[in-house]
Parts: structure tokens; sequence; C-alpha cells
């Protein structure tokens, strides 16, 4: 069997596709060309045009908008996806970081206002867990499942000052899918995490890039390369792997020194 083989005609509905420079578009071209069919969601109506780039590459494709943070929104969604395509089979979590035209804004702990922890929670992990709740019921009903969520190695790992309430958010998704993971087994679904690292996308800060310059690999990620782990996530090919979050960092995370090669490497 290939990759391609488990992939064909399953249907797959991805959150966060904003842009078609980030991991949830890479993604989603990447299980397109292994014949998935698609469902995905933005906030804005980008997701309308990202859409029209997949349909140019002959994938099936349906565009939603929705803000995956308001549960009523995240049903109707859902019940579209479901009355259009028939089934979900596959769920890719990747809305999350910050709201479309917003910039993520550094703020140590102590000067943290409520309202933005609350923001940052609910941008982050809340949307992960309605769409995953509203999605549930259906892969149940059909015994299939493949969920992906786009955690980070940010708070589940590392941290940086000022990204408290990202580094919860980040934290629990790991551990709320462990426990899903358990308990949908017997279904027959799984449900994994992908941490990125430093992965060059639009919105790569030059801090970032320059954090990446220093990885063992010396370069930042493509978006592409993360794709291609999240469809082995969603392919037939991972069916026991489970409750797992798979870092992808260029080996960032595992080096002790992180500073520039020549005073160390």
């Amino acid at each position: 069997m290939t990759v391609s083989d488990g992939l064909k005609n399953r249907v797959a509905l991805i959150t966060g596709i904003g842009s078609d420079k980030g991991i949830g578009f890479a993604a989603a071209r990447i299980l397109a060309s292994r014949q998935a069919r698609l469902a995905i969601t933005d906030m804005t109506d980008r997701v309308h045009d990202c859409a029209k780039s997949l349909v140019a590459e002959a994938a099936e494709v349906k565009s939603y908008t929705a803000d995956l943070a308001d549960r009523v929104q995240v049903k109707q969604l859902v019940e579209s996806v479901v009355k259009d395509f028939g089934r979900i089979d596959i769920l890719v979590n990747c809305a999350g970081m910050v709201k479309a035209g917003e910039k993520f804004v550094e703020i140590n702990m102590a000067d943290l206002d409520p309202k933005k922890w609350d923001e940052d929670i609910a941008i982050n992990l809340n949307t992960c867990f309605n769409a995953t709740r509203e999605v549930l019921p259906h892969m149940i009903k059909h015994y299939y499942g493949r969920i992906v969520n786009i955690a980070s190695v940010t708070g589940p790992l590392v941290s940086n000052p000022g990204s408290a309430g990202y580094s919860a958010a980040k934290a629990a998704i790991v551990g709320m899918s462990r426990s899903l993971a358990i308990e949908v087994a017997k279904h027959n679904i799984t449900v994994n995490n992908v941490a990125p690292g430093w992965i060059k996308t639009a919105s790569s800060t030059e801090q970032e890039l320059v954090g990446a310059q220093n990885t063992p690999m010396g370069r930042a990620g493509k978006p592409a390369e993360v794709g291609n782990l999240i469809a082995f996530l969603a392919s037939d090919e991972s069916s026991y792997i489970t409750g797992q979050l798979i870092v992808i960092d260029g080996g960032n995370t595992i080096q002790e020194y992180k500073g520039p090669a020549e005073f160390y490497y």
C-alpha cells in the first residue's frame, strides 16, 4: 500500500487556511495530491482564494468561513461539511496563533491583561477543542478518524518570554489529545500532535528567521516539510500511532547550545 492509497477519497477538514504560504495550505496541497477530498476553513474570505489555488491543481475542495472560537459557528461549519461531503475522516486543527490581520505581541505575565490571556486561550486552545468536539460524533459513527493537531515546540517543550498564553494553550492541546486518544482508540480514531519549530511562513519575524539559522540544520523548515508529516499522520499508514507529540524542528530542541555556530560547532 502506498501513502496515496491511504488518503484516496478521504474527506479532510483543515482549519486555519488563510494564506497560501502557511502550514495549513501546504498540508491541504499534499493531501489533495494524494487524492483526498478537502474542506478548508478560515475566519476570512481569503480561504476562498486558497480554495481556487487548490482547485487549479485538480483537487476536490470546498471552502468555508467560520470563527472557530464561536461554538455556534463551528457547529454550523461541521454540519455544512457533512452535508456537502457525507462524512469527515480527517481533521487537521491548524487554526491559531493570532487573529487575521494582527501580529503576535509578546507581553510578560506581570503586564498581561486577563482579557488578552483569555483571547490567547480561545484562539489557540478552544478553537481546537471546538472543532474536535463537533467532528468526533461523525468519526465515531463511521468507525474511522484521524485527528492531527498543530501544536508547537513552544509550550510542550520550550518557551519564550512574553508567551505565557500561547505556551499554555499549546501545552494544553497535547494533554487534551492524550486523554482523547485513549477515549477514542476503540473507535478506530487516532489523535496526534505535530510540534513545529522555526518554520518559514508569511508571518515569520526577523527574530524567528535568525533563530532558524542557529538550528543544527542551519535553516528554517518549509511548510511542505510539516505538511508531509501531517499527511502521514492523516493516512492509514499511521494506524498504530496515537496520543503522540512529534517534533519537526531541524534538531533545535535537542541541542543545548543555540547561539551562532562559529562560537561552538
